[in-house]
């Protein structure tokens, strides 16, 4: 079975619809893909019943560990009581939003022109960076999405360099189990934070994402010793954010591992 489960769509930070999603899936040979927008549910609505491909509806919850501010994202598969979810990240979709609109009138008194009625919002209704530079970007205003620029202005004490809190990593697995998900720990490569592994699966903790571009030889080592000493299944996906993210890559090329299948497909 050829599977990505980590995509994100328009619902969240995401350029293609889940439409456009499917239908790239099936020119991959793909047999099953995971919708896995940031911190909702809502796009399960939108997916279709599909005769040629199983689309399976995730989510991804920004976390962190609290302690040290080390990032750590919870994706949650299966989940069969979606308004617990909901209901947890519903403060976090608003603070974001009304983040990222401080940001856009910040840019606006030092001189760039937004509208703030033409901008694209996550699922119609929230801003995110990503949308803020997409605009910039289209408008000549910037020369790329995630260059110098950037990194000038929303990073390394720019005029937008502030950001929200995000949940507690404990608490978002908690969140998925209670909501009768599947959790898995992505990418813990890119955030480097495999000291909290052991907590997580007290917490309740199913499987880690191995299978990602951020993950080195080195972090997969570190995973799959992880896996074995704790028994958790492996996933993998593209982490796919369509011309929102940086990335040479696209949906299908990165695969979720046998074990990750049987668990979530």
């Amino acid at each position: 079975m050829k599977s990505d489960l980590h995509i994100h769509s328009t619902v969240s930070d995401g350029s293609d619809t889940i439409k456009q999603i499917i239908e790239t899936a099936k020119t991959k040979g793909l047999d099953a893909i995971a919708i896995t927008d940031h911190d909702t549910m809502s796009h399960i609505k939108q997916i279709p019943d599909e005769a040629d491909i199983r689309v399976i509806a995730g989510v991804e919850l920004s976390s962190a560990h609290h302690k040290t501010n080390v990032r750590a994202h919870i994706l949650g598969y299966h989940i069969k009581n979606a308004e617990i979810i909901s209901a947890f990240t519903q403060a976090l979709l608003e603070a974001r939003n009304e983040n990222s609109e401080k940001q856009v009138q910040i840019l606006i008194r030092n001189g760039f022109r937004i509208d703030m009625d033409k901008l694209s919002r996550a699922d119609g209704k929230y801003l995110y960076k990503q949308h803020i530079m997409d605009w910039l970007v289209s408008t000549g205003q910037a020369p790329d999405m995630f260059g110098d620029f950037y990194h000038r202005i929303f990073k390394n004490g720019g005029i937008c360099a502030f950001d929200i809190e995000y949940a507690d990593v404990f608490e978002s697995v908690r969140v998925v189990k209670e909501a009768g998900g599947i959790a898995v720990l992505a990418h813990p490569g890119k955030q480097q934070n495999f000291e909290i592994i052991p907590g997580l699966v007290v917490a309740g903790l199913d499987g880690l994402e191995l299978n990602h571009h951020s993950n080195s030889s080195k972090d997969k080592e570190i995973i799959l010793d992880y896996a074995g000493r704790y028994g958790l299944f492996l996933t993998g996906g593209s982490d796919y954010h369509g011309r929102y993210e940086p990335q040479p890559f696209g949906i299908g090329d990165f695969l979720s591992g046998e074990s990750g299948n049987r668990a979530i497909c």
